[in-house]
């Protein structure tokens, strides 16, 4: 096995456990605070299915792509390659479409008494459920295109223009094919970064309004800690940095990765990995800021 795929396959191993079990956890504690009565919050509809579409992801692809880059040949049939890349770029989708609703959900929720978003206070908890819905019926929508481009690689000749994943081929798509896929790819992406974007960005001005308001509270405090405002503005600012950057990259890559014919070994796993990288990390990140988490569990 060579150098380069064994250290490839043992980054994208321990990226699907840490993926699967992070996932896996943050099921169970809404299954234990469910049996045991414990309280839940407006935004916890939201983490399920963001949760359920990132076991998704690591289930479709991270699983076949680990066994793969280790050398083990994993043969599904032509319906199977077809199955798991659908399933795989709407978990992808999903997992995006929950992280911008969960955004937009925040900023209306904090937003001060008196401004547009506020009117919608007592309306978006009704609307959430149907919101995530219809997230999951958008994106099995828009990815319909993707099973026409897959095969397994069974009785299919090699050809420069196919994209090897190791157990299934990505055929390479006619120019009318590319001509539509890629402007939906960066039109939907695109739509979830601008709301992402102007939400986080919100959420920060409306904190920094609030501890503006409430200086005179810290004006007497010469402790040198950092303020709460303050801190709930650093992490909000890291998150979207973290978001948008990773789900941009991934985006640009997905594309090449349409475009280009025989695309190299590492624009392949590299694209992998990033699309996973925030699947993997942020229920972590969720359950740290959770106070109903033990956080002995971090330490």
């Amino acid at each position: 096995m060579a150098t380069k795929q064994l250290a490839i396959g043992v980054v994208i191993s321990l990226q699907t456990i840490a993926g699967l079990l992070g996932n896996f956890c943050l099921v169970y504690h809404f299954l234990f605070l469910h049996f045991t009565g414990g309280r839940f919050r407006s935004t916890d509809l939201i983490l399920k299915h963001m949760a359920s579409a990132n076991l998704l992801l690591f289930l479709s692809k991270g699983i076949p792509d680990t066994l793969t880059a280790f050398g083990l040949k994993i043969f599904f049939s032509d319906v199977g390659c077809k199955f798991i890349f659908y399933i795989h770029r709407m978990g992808r989708d999903v997992s995006m479409g929950t992280t911008c609703i969960l955004s937009i959900f925040q900023v209306i929720m904090i937003s001060p008494s008196g401004s547009r978003l506020a009117e919608l206070k007592v309306k978006a908890p009704r609307y959430m459920g149907i919101s995530n819905i219809l997230c999951w019926i958008l994106t099995m929508m828009l990815n319909i295109l993707v099973p026409f481009h897959i095969t397994n690689r069974i009785n299919n000749t090699i050809t420069l223009s196919n994209i090897d994943h190791g157990y299934c081929y990505a055929l390479n798509c006619c120019k009318i094919t590319k001509s539509l896929y890629v402007p939906i790819v960066l039109l939907h992406d695109g739509i979830y970064l601008v709301l992402m974007v102007w939400a986080s960005g919100s959420m920060v001005f409306i904190l920094h309004r609030h501890r503006q308001r409430v200086q005179y509270i810290h004006r007497n405090n010469q402790s040198p800690r950092t303020s709460p405002e303050t801190a709930a503005t650093q992490s909000i600012l890291v998150m979207m940095c973290f978001f948008i950057s990773l789900w941009t990259l991934s985006g640009t890559l997905h594309i090449c990765l349409a475009v280009f014919n025989n695309p190299s070994f590492w624009l392949k796993n590299t694209a992998a990995l990033i699309t996973a990288c925030f699947p993997a990390v942020s229920p972590y990140i969720l359950m740290i800021h959770d106070s109903r988490v033990p956080q002995i569990c971090f330490h």
